[in-house]
């Protein structure tokens, strides 16, 4: 048998040279100086040999452990050949289906219907809080235990909120790998229950009609550009997404007919706002400014890009409008409130007009021209109406409102 010593004092000589071990395994001693491990053996009548790689980085230890494996294979009538090769296969297999390589194919089949601010925090959040962690698993190989460890980590840093999302995820990840042919089924299902509850919180809103008069008299003298001042005014009058708001383009917005017609972002389907007279009044004064670039609300450093989302939050504070009491998505709340416990305006006018996934009574889903003059007329009787609240000396009636119908 074999000895380090022994295997040191070995010396090369002009043709290739055995030194023996035992149990097949041993030395073959090259004649450039090189000692490579061979462990020789015969499975089904034939003669085959195994390397394990050279001396002295696999020291002798280490080859006959080696060597103890495959003969443990060898007496389970296993061929040790045909078992390496299967098992680099599958660690090939393995690396072409990790959930990172599944995940990102994922993302670059359903991204494109997405808009730019959800695909970015989607990836991110993958890159982030995933793919460290589980991203080099097979992903049919993921377990609910592993997926949870990665949640929890989220969780341990208080955001709570992310994990749900991370979770969500990678769920859909999973069930896409499932319908691939790369999984049997999506561990995320097991570990729906054991997540922190979400909590929900809502955009702060003013909705009581004796509280609205001093938001508007405050936007009203907001002080600051024409760009965000036009922005500010419209948002109470229009009540759509501030996303939305801060990218209308004048393409989209005909004066002339009073429309301003998008896609909306949530649902990605056509949407129209009737313009009451008071929002055309405040376009119109708006489009010298920037009627002859493509955005409406410009922002301050590049008139190719809409103003930041956090502009009219930013022109509220200053006005003294803390986040407790609105944000620039408050003005929705205000609206939706106040023109159905108000106004008496039927509760699917005001979905409609809010752009949210509703069917309309006839069981077409965003048909964009429904109910387009009842909307009409909604929005500028609501136009009047904030008007109205700003007199100090006029108090509008609800019995001027259309009554709700049957």
């Amino acid at each position: 048998m074999l000895t380090d010593k022994a295997i040191r004092a070995l010396k090369p000589s002009e043709k290739p040279d055995k030194a023996w071990d035992s149990l097949g395994l041993y030395l073959l001693v090259q004649p450039n100086g090189s000692r490579l491990w061979r462990f020789k053996y015969r499975f089904a009548g034939k003669e085959k040999l195994a390397a394990f790689g050279a001396y002295p980085e696999v020291g002798l230890a280490d080859a006959r452990e080696r060597r103890d494996g495959l003969r443990r294979l060898l007496s389970s009538g296993v061929d040790p050949s045909a078992h390496r090769k299967a098992a680099r296969q599958a660690r090939a297999t393995g690396a072409e289906n990790s959930l990172e390589v599944v995940a990102r194919e994922w993302f670059q089949k359903m991204s494109p219907g997405w808009v730019e601010k959800h695909r970015i925090k989607i990836i991110q959040r993958l890159e982030r809080d995933v793919f460290p962690w589980v991203g080099s698993r097979p992903v049919a190989e993921v377990t609910a235990p592993e997926v949870l460890a990665v949640l929890r980590r989220i969780e341990e840093r208080g955001a709570n909120e992310t994990a749900r999302r991370a979770h969500g995820d990678l769920s859909a990840v999973c069930r896409y790998a499932v319908a691939t042919g790369r999984a049997l089924s999506d561990p995320c299902r097991d570990i729906r229950g054991a997540l922190a509850p979400k909590v929900v919180r809502h955009f702060a809103a003013v909705t009581e009609p004796k509280a609205i008069p001093d938001l508007l008299r405050a936007i009203d003298g907001y002080q600051g550009g024409l760009v965000v001042r036009s922005a500010l005014r419209l948002a109470p009058l229009l009540f759509v997404r501030p996303g939305e708001l801060r990218s209308a383009r004048w393409a989209d917005i005909n004066l002339e007919a009073g429309e301003w017609r998008f896609t909306a972002s949530k649902t990605k389907q056509p949407h129209i706002v009737p313009l009451a007279t008071q929002a055309a009044a405040i376009l119109r004064e708006l489009h010298p400014l920037t009627g002859h670039r493509d955005l409406a609300f410009p922002g301050a450093r590049s008139a190719l890009r809409p103003m930041s989302e956090n502009t009219i939050n930013v022109a509220l504070r200053s006005l003294g409008i803390g986040g407790e009491v609105t944000s620039g998505h408050g003005f929705r709340a205000m609206a939706r409130t106040v023109l159905e416990e108000h106004l008496r305006f039927p509760a699917h006018l005001i979905e409609a007009q809010l752009a949210h996934a509703v069917r309309d009574v006839n069981g077409r889903a965003y048909n964009r021209t429904t109910h387009l003059e009842e909307r009409r007329s909604m929005m500028q009787r609501w136009a009047d109406y904030l008007d109205a609240l700003r007199e100090p000396k006029v108090v509008p009636l609800d019995s001027r409102a259309p009554q709700r119908r049957a």
